[in-house]
């Protein structure tokens, strides 16, 4: 089969593997749609795991193979995978801290090597412990839909860490892919969304998903605009979905007292992060963090992605073919104003690479 697999810092290879062998507890899918995760990115980029991988957990595909003892699936099923499924009964499972559970530290999806989701690859193997995280898609909707099941998964959970009630004003810092998840979600909920970006083109696009207000992150005047939007307070909560350290600072200023900031893209370690320790103390407010799926939300991200109250059709902007993944990790690690989420489309062939549709198309934001 066909797979890229990474060989070092930047390089990515396309090669032919085995297709892999799967025991009688597993299944073997055939990947449609992979979508392309910051996560990887930064793994790719710098070298912080060691070669050779095939990378991609955003993965939807086909059941090609069914293990002789697995029960409940069959070959022809259209499935969304989770490369991550917690045990849920050790230490942290019981505290709901799933993503510091050991069992949920394993990858259990493959396309050989060490396992590390295998979407960018013709097929994968799909391990006994995490068939719990396997969802079926509905016939009317697709792979992409399903790809997608994953990233809306660790937005509600984050969502889900915050104490709101209705009508909170919430910060939504950065209206990437991931930003413009919590802006939807948040304006579901019924709170007032004031987004922050650096691009025209997001902004726009977060008053589409129920931004209430739409501001550049580095207006000189944004602490008295956002003043003025809520009648002095301050923001009662605040989302950092870019990795910036000094918009998580701006963050907990902005927020009030009481309030809360949730860091969702400080994933890189030995980066000292330097705070006002009485804004926590004094001003109580909470400097909190979100990492990865729960996998006790699935049914919930199931129903809002399969029902389209969460459209993440509209996020897609550019697929690329299989053998064109190096391409794709680079346009989504530098993005661009008509560039939101970036997918890896095995339908697609070679040089026919799907950019932003025209206007008046059902994909993107126009």
């Amino acid at each position: 089969m066909t797979a890229v697999v990474y060989r070092g810092p930047n390089d990515l290879r396309v090669e032919t593997l085995p297709v892999p062998r799967i025991r009688s507890d597993e299944l073997l899918v055939r990947v449609g749609v992979c979508g392309v995760c910051p996560t990887d990115i930064k793994k790719i980029r710098h070298g912080t795991v060691p070669p050779p991988r095939v990378f991609g957990h955003e993965t939807a595909g086909v059941i090609v193979r069914v293990g002789a003892r697995v029960r409940g699936f069959r070959a022809g099923e259209r499935v969304a995978l989770h490369h991550h499924v917690p045990c849920r009964y050790c230490h942290f499972c019981r505290r709901r801290a799933f993503a510091q559970c050991a069992t949920y530290k394993r990858t259990g999806i493959t396309a050989g090597f060490e396992p590390a989701g295998g979407g960018y690859a013709e097929y994968v193997r799909v391990m006994s412990f995490v068939l719990p995280g396997v969802v079926k898609i509905p016939s009317r909707n697709s792979l992409l839909e399903g790809a997608l099941l994953e990233p809306v998964n660790t937005v509600l959970k984050a969502v889900e860490r915050l104490r709101l009630l209705p009508g909170d004003s919430v910060l939504v810092a950065g209206q990437g892919p991931i930003g413009l998840m919590f802006t939807r979600l948040l304006a579901l909920r019924g709170a007032a969304v004031l987004a922050t970006d650096l691009m025209p083109e997001r902004l726009a696009c977060a008053r589409a998903w129920g931004a209430r207000w739409a501001l550049r992150g580095d207006a000189q005047d944004l602490a008295d605009l956002i003043a003025r939007r809520t009648r002095g307070r301050g923001v009662d909560a605040a989302v950092v979905a870019v990795p910036s350290d000094t918009v998580a600072r701006q963050a907990l200023d902005l927020v009030r007292g009481g309030g809360q900031v949730l860091l969702f893209a400080q994933t890189r370690r030995g980066e000292p992060l330097a705070v006002d320790g009485a804004a926590v103390c004094v001003d109580e407010k909470d400097l909190i963090g979100s990492y990865s799926a729960d996998i006790t939300l699935q049914d919930a991200v199931a129903r809002l992605v399969f029902s389209r109250r969460l459209d993440v059709r509209m996020l897609v902007t550019h697929q690329f073919p299989l053998v064109e993944t190096a391409a794709a990790v680079t346009l989504a690690a530098h993005p661009r104003p008509d560039a939101l989420k970036v997918v890896v489309n095995h339908a697609l062939v070679p040089g026919a690479a799907e950019g932003p549709a025209p206007a008046g198309s059902s994909r993107g934001f126009h």
